[in-house]
């Protein structure tokens, strides 16, 4: 498995936002979103046995673990890392870019799949497997990445043809000011939550953390 970097800090999105974490980023990924702030994850890695991967992590006081990415489906061995991980007894979560099937992945029943949906500024909206919402189950999450008015459209629209049931996040492509999205989620009365990405509130585009 090709491994970016592994690293211990705050979970800035997500229903884990401001929860310690280790962070397993895998090397590769099949998108080439316009917006994307791990462009160093494209091809910059290692190769890491799982027994290597596992005495890493193990060096950090912390039971909640997060696999990103790139994209971290593309990796042959991910059912191997995931099934260590769950057998030791770590809480889990793996985000997703959306555009791999996650359907071997929901017999985990205490793995949570983070699923990004990629709107139109991104570009990569074309390669959006929608049929994924409807194997997201009651415990897992999916996020929007907004940075307009068309974005936010899309969004929403995805949203109420497909009623996922899950917790579900708009973003606001950093940079940008959330109040507009925030508006928009009151006006229409949308069960969302708006995301705005903690770790760069705190820390700013740093690497690593």
């Amino acid at each position: 498995m090709k491994i970016n970097e592994i690293f211990y800090s705050l979970q800035g999105e997500g229903k884990w936002s401001g929860r310690p974490n280790i962070f397993i980023r895998t090397t590769g990924c099949n998108l080439r979103c316009s917006y994307c702030d791990t462009k160093y994850a494209y091809d910059d890695g290692k190769d890491m046995e799982i027994d290597d991967i596992l005495r890493e992590i193990k060096k950090y006081q912390c039971r909640y673990l997060c696999i990103t990415g790139g994209e971290p489906l593309l990796q042959e061995d991910i059912d191997d890392l995931i099934k260590s991980l769950l057998k030791k007894k770590y809480f889990v979560i793996i985000e997703t870019n959306g555009s791999k099937s996650i359907k071997n992945f929901i017999e985990y029943k205490h793995l949570i799949i983070s699923l990004d949906i990629k709107c139109p500024t991104s570009e990569m909206h074309k390669k959006n497997r929608l049929d994924n919402i409807e194997l997201i189950r009651k415990h897992d999450q999916i996020k929007f990445v907004i940075k307009n008015k068309d974005d936010y459209t899309y969004a929403k629209n995805i949203y109420y043809v497909y009623k996922p049931t899950c917790e579900v996040f708009f973003q606001p492509v950093w940079g940008r000011n959330p109040k507009k999205i925030a508006e928009w989620i009151i006006s229409d009365g949308l069960n969302v939550r708006l995301n705005l990405q903690l770790h760069k509130l705190i820390w700013g585009l740093k690497k690593g953390v």
